[in-house]
């Protein structure tokens, strides 16, 4: 499915757009009614848990879901959105339709129905999903060494860095350290998955970075 942008622009707000992807999670068939049982939403990606029910009380039968105890199936879905001249926009995808966003949190994956193939897109989404959540926040000082080297602009690697931050304005921002230049740099989540940590030293001051601002000082 393509993107779908409401021209009359009724969406606006955070909650415009719960409503909204709460509206879009619910109908109500002559058997069957899907009704939104969660929403969260991550960056501007909104993740869904949606519940079928037979109206008559029998189990959901599905070729990707096991039916739970009381006889309903829960999917995950993942709405891209955007705005656009000021209209807002979204695009859906089912979990097993294999979605490129995988940020879910694990409360909301923690309340989807169990599937039947274990090498599913979903069962692979799910995962990507976990492994997002698993990546650790690094503290002042920490020393980590990354998954795989990151190239930077000037075409060198880093693998081994330190975190720290330097200040905007009034606010804090993450940085590394690099072990090999000690430069700085800015890391992105993702390139922190699969990434260890080589020791810790907690401090609310930030030592490395005095220690670069000192040496470029000199």
């Amino acid at each position: 499915m393509g993107w779908l942008f409401y021209t009359d622009r009724r969406v606006q707000t955070y909650a415009d757009e719960k409503a909204e992807i709460t509206r879009l999670c619910t109908s109500h068939g002559d058997t069957r009614k899907t009704e939104l049982v969660k929403a969260c939403k991550v960056g501007s990606t909104w993740y869904a848990a949606a519940r079928f029910t037979n109206l008559d009380g029998t189990p959901v039968e599905d070729t990707t879901y096991v039916t739970d105890a009381d006889g309903s199936i829960t999917f995950g879905a993942v709405f891209l959105t955007r705005y656009d001249d000021g209209c807002w926009g979204y695009k859906d995808m089912e979990e097993s339709a294999g979605p490129v966003e995988s940020r879910a949190p694990l409360i909301l994956l923690a309340l989807l129905s169990e599937l039947k193939d274990p090498d599913s897109y979903a069962q692979d989404w799910r995962q990507r999903c976990r492994d997002w959540a698993a990546i650790p926040d690094y503290e002042e000082g920490d020393k980590i060494r990354l998954a795989t080297p990151v190239t930077l602009t000037d075409g060198s690697t880093c693998q081994i860095v330190t975190a720290t931050h330097y200040r905007r304005g009034r606010q804090n921002r993450r940085c590394y350290r690099i072990e090999e230049t000690g430069g700085l740099v800015r890391l992105s989540r993702a390139s922190l998955a699969g990434s260890e940590l080589l020791s810790s030293a907690k401090g609310a001051a930030s030592p490395v970075l005095a220690e670069f601002l000192a040496g470029q000082g000199g």
